[in-house]
């Protein structure tokens, strides 16, 4: 029997009772909404919608829902369903609180009204080949078997969204199904374990795609951590809820043990009586895991012990088991108990290691051929260990060895992978992998060969399936690198003792199991087990990204088959560099680093190769700089990349290429430390592209939009009004290379439109003005709701349309742009980057809407959104000083209007910080100075403080100096930063390619 959370299941008949009215009344909205039982009538598109990655069987025995034991957290979770805004709820607790169980309840709850998407349980899948695109792709599945009218829609994502970004796979396979249903209501998706999956990083940062559609969709995420405060990148951006799940009450753990103890065989010992419940109760600390434990080892009926035995035992300890060691503690005593004999211990070892890096369930008899134990063994170890299981596995599979992750709760995983230090028992997932890679290889001799030319299908079974299959991966997880140590190994010895020619007819059996499609591989007489790999890679890069394991795995074993090959190398580092660039991981391109240093140190100084080495190196430390901002990454990636092109003279043609990446990673240099000198350097390098390339290029277009963006950061950084003028004009020609409906015209068009802009702001050209609102409602118009850049694109339009207001006084130019930043705004989630930027600019227009007319609830709002901007700007931001003094004007305006000497203390605050932030010698402290003084004058004609006078006075002496020595350039200086309404918007569309 696996373990039980629950004494009692809820019937359809009676659950509705059991919630609160909020839960009822949620509940009720959604039941007169039918989704149907739409057929599919062509066999084409269900054919083709069966063929993706389907979730495990979690049909076995799991625990269920104890009524009313999670009364609150339903009733909270409905509510953020019906009423939040957020796009993810993250439900965190210990292991062992019962997250799976309250999700798993509201995924049935959510399903009997139809607004469950679709739910997926990330311990249930093979932990080393699921990565992104194929949960999305199983969550895909699941909805169009929970919802049959979206399968259509998901087979179109299939035929469009292949090897495509994440971001465009979760909107192709899950958003448009769901937007096709035009439902009032967001649907749900449920992803339980999150934390579980190795690949949840790049998965959670994609979703931010989605935060526009949060009236469509909604995700629950459950962790043992809180997501919002982890080191993830980009979780700031992520609009997400945190819930902490707490442990059950001490009634709720009383009911459990009163009812499961009932059911156990006390054989001659005395059953516990309520102090012995309540003992119980109190040392579960309201975990349900752990009184699930305890109860199946109770009633377990290969225990060596009584019950009332180990009942006592238990009742002994002295600590909650809050404590963290405590669960540990109980898990310890249970093998202990289960397999008291030290000999059985190791065989228990032996199992749990093989079943903890098992990729698929086999055959029990399969299995023990695979790994060497008897099959009495086997049988009598799965039948032993089911008393700290917490499912059983799926009916009719009960002669069948299942990966571990689908059988135990994560905290029994855990405590078995613990350091020797917390674990008398642990077991090494490197040693684990190590053993099944070396058990697979010594099965290749044996294997059949493989079916006739025209065939393309597999007919291997159990064993001998999964050996062709998994043997690369297992290797490669369960081996080093390093040349010196893996000629040490029994794997390396195996893997030579077979001959070439069965090592092709493994590779052939291979690409039948995971490419039927591809066709046979055609391969030399001499190709070895390395090129052998190679080329296996080389395949598996043309079909299905969901395959990039296999492909990850077959080259990291080429590596150590032939250490000295560069040619490997190289393919390696691009095979981590691409997954790296599809799902953003800094895990995939450290890889990329490390495989292309081996690479470039296996060239010699003169190979012709070596150019192209040093540009993948540069390239993939680039990408791990956008990922973790080392800035010590970029100046080496930097250094390689000058290297790199120093080997490439004119009219090489790989110099251009080299140019491009050059001056984007000094571009890069330029944002992150404001080094004038690299953002020079790479203006050359780009103006050097430009020149190279001709009209007809397909680079030039994106050579001259990357030049323009880079002139435009000069003009913003030293004024150079020559550099903002050659930029526009390159960006006119970018955009002229782009007509519709070129993928990148939006991003030229809001390029253009923000240079145009500032090029008003410099010089009052409202020609330059109206073009620039021109190109940016095109620009928007060509950013539908997700895009990405849309946010941008607005807060720029916004921003043009108020300062169109100030030339014309033409209050619709003003309406619409408060317009465009409320939306701007709402797209923008709590930490996102820009979202201070679209408070500051709609504060700024509200302001302007009040002057205008004396709307006072617009100053209020004004005031309200600016506040907010300045708690998102810390000191050191270099937006900061603009917005204090923005809020100083507006809260000045308000005391005007009613003579609040409240609002007008905190105006005087605001400037004596920008007064500080810059210190005698900046050219704007003038204007400050002078802005402090006026109201500091303000305040003593109210309050006649002597203090406020001898500040002024102060101030006003400073102000003489100055005077004195610069003459009128005063007011001339303070145009850009003191100018009341003139910040730049925002620059995330400059670089959006």
């Amino acid at each position: 029997m696996p373990v039980q959370a629950a004494p009692f299941a809820t019937t359809p008949e009676t659950h509705t009772t059991q919630i609160a009215s909020h839960t009822q009344s949620f509940l009720s909205r959604a039941h007169h909404f039918n989704m149907g039982n739409l057929t599919i009538h062509n066999d084409s598109e269900q054919w083709r919608f069966n063929g993706l990655p389907k979730h495990p069987d979690m049909s076995g025995v799991q625990a269920e829902y104890l009524p009313d034991s999670r009364k609150p957290d339903v009733e909270e979770s409905l509510k953020w369903i019906s009423s939040s805004n957020d796009l993810v709820l993250c439900i965190h607790g210990p292991a062992g609180v019962g997250k799976s169980t309250l999700v798993r309840h509201l995924s049935k709850e959510l399903r009997s009204v139809g607004r469950l998407g679709a739910s997926v349980f990330l311990g249930a899948f093979p932990p080393d080949t699921s990565g992104p695109e194929t949960i999305i792709k199983t969550l895909a599945h699941e909805l169009g078997n929970i919802h049959p009218r979206a399968i259509p829609k998901i087979v179109e994502a299939m035929n469009q969204c292949h090897g495509t970004s994440l971001e465009n796979q979760l909107e192709g396979y899950i958003l448009k199904p769901l937007q096709s249903f035009d439902y009032p209501h967001p649907f749900v998706v449920i992803v339980d374990g999150i934390d579980e999956w190795r690949d949840h990083p790049p998965f959670i940062k994609a979703l931010a795609r989605l935060i526009p559609q949060s009236a469509v969709i909604k995700f629950i995420l459950t962790s043992r951590w809180d997501l919002l405060t982890s080191r993830l990148a980009g979780i700031e951006t992520t609009s997400m809820r945190s819930y902490p799940l707490r442990p059950v009450p001490s009634e709720v753990a009383k009911a459990y043990f009163t009812h499961h103890l009932e059911s156990v065989d006390w054989k001659s010992g005395r059953k516990p009586g309520a102090s012995e419940v309540d003992r119980l109760a109190e040392l579960s600390d309201g975990l349900l895991v752990w009184g699930a434990t305890v109860c199946s080892l109770l009633s377990h009926k290969f225990n060596y012990f009584r019950p009332h035995e180990i009942l006592s035992a238990i009742l002994a300890e002295e600590h909650k088991v809050g404590s963290a060691e405590q669960l540990a503690q109980l898990y310890s005593n249970a093998i202990v108990r289960l397999f008291p004999i030290v000999g059985d211990r190791t065989y228990l070892r032996d199992y749990l290691g093989a079943t903890f890096v098992l990729q698929e369930t086999l055959p029990v008899d399969d299995f023990c051929r695979l790994v060497g134990m008897p099959l009495h063994l086997v049988v009598g170890i799965q039948a032993t260990l089911s008393a700290v299981q917490t499912r059983s596995p799926p009916a009719g599979s009960e002669k069948m060895v299942h990966p571990a992750s689908t059988l135990f709760h994560k905290s029994f995983l855990d405590y078995v992978q613990a350091t020797p230090a917390e674990n008398v028992f642990p077991i090494s997932a490197f040693d684990s992998h190590s053993a099944l890679g070396l058990a697979c290889l010594k099965q290749i001799p044996s294997l059949p060969p493989p079916p006739p030319t025209q065939s393309t299908s597999s007919s291997l079974r159990g064993l001998q399936r999964y050996v062709v299959k998994f043997w690369p991966l297992h290797v490669s997880y369960g081996t080093h690198r390093s040349h010196d140590e893996w000629v040490k190994t029994p794997h390396c010895s195996v893997l030579n003792s077979i001959r070439i020619d069965v090592q092709q007819r493994w590779a052939t059996q291979f690409l039948n199991i995971l490419v039927p499609e591809a066709g046979r591989m055609v391969m030399e007489e001499q190709d070895d087990m390395a090129a052998i790999l190679i080329k296996i890679g080389n395949r598996l890069s043309r079909h299905g990204g969901e395959r990039w394991v296999f492909k990850l795995a077959c080259l990291e074993v080429a590596v150590r088959v032939d250490h000295g090959w560069h040619w490997a190398w190289r393919n390696l580092g691009w095979c981590y560099d691409g997954m790296g660039r599809r799902n953003g991981s800094p895990e995939m391109y450290e890889g990329a680093v490390l495989a292309f240093r081996c690479t470039l140190e296996l060239l010699a100084a003169s190979d012709l190769e070596r150019p192209k080495a040093l540009d993948a190196l540069g390239s993939s430390l680039w990408s791990l700089y956008e990922c973790n901002g080392d800035v010590d990454v970029l100046h080496e990636a930097i250094s390689h990349l000058r290297d790199a092109l120093a080997l490439l003279p004119a009219p090489n043609p790989d110099r251009v290429t080299s140019l491009i990446r050059l001056g984007g990673a000094l571009q890069a240099l330029f944002q992150h430390t404001g080094d004038l000198n690299a953002l020079n350097e790479g203006i050359k390098h780009l103006r050097d592209v430009v020149a190279l390339l001709p009209e007809s290029h397909p680079d030039r277009s994106l050579s001259l939009n990357s030049l323009g963006s880079a002139l435009y950061s000069l003009f913003l950084c030293n004024g150079d009004i020559k550099a903002l003028n050659e930029g526009i004009l390159h960006h006119h020609d970018a955009l002229a290379l782009r007509p519709a409906p070129h993928p990148y015209r939006s991003s030229s068009l809001a390029n253009l439109g923000n240079s145009l802009l500032s090029l008003f702001d410099h010089g009052g050209d409202v020609n330059a003005l109206n073009e620039a609102i021109l190109h940016l409602r095109a620009a928007t118009a060509l950013q539908p709701v997700p895009h990405p850049d849309r946010p941008s694109s607005l807060i720029s339009l916004g921003d043009a349309l108020r300062k169109l207001y100030g030339c014309n006084r033409n209050l619709d130019a003003l309406k619409e742009s408060i317009l465009h930043l409320r939306d701007a705004l709402a797209l923008l989630p709590g930490g996102h980057p820009s979202r201070p930027f679209a408070l500051r600019d709609l504060g700024g227009a509200l302001h302007a809407l009040y002057k205008s007319n004396g709307d006072l609830d617009a100053l209020h709002e004004s005031i309200s959104h600016q506040r907010d901007a300045l708690t998102l700007w810390p000191v050191s931001h270099q937006q900061r000083p603009g917005c204090l003094n923005n809020l100083a004007i507006a809260l000045l305006s308000h005391h005007e209007r009613n003579g609040e000497i409240e609002t007008l203390d905190e105006a005087i605050r605001l400037r004596r910080e920008l007064v500080e932030l810059r210190p005698p010698g900046h050219r704007y402290r003038p204007y400050f100075v002078q802005s402090l003084a006026e109201i500091l004058e303000i305040r003593f004609a109210l309050t006649e403080d002597e203090a406020d006078r001898d500040e002024f006075e102060a101030l006003q002496e400073e102000l003489d100096k100055y005077e004195s020595g610069n003459g009128s350039e005063r007011n001339d200086e303070s145009g850009t930063e003191g100018g009341s309404w003139t910040q730049e918007a925002d620059s995330n569309a400059d670089d959006s390619e």
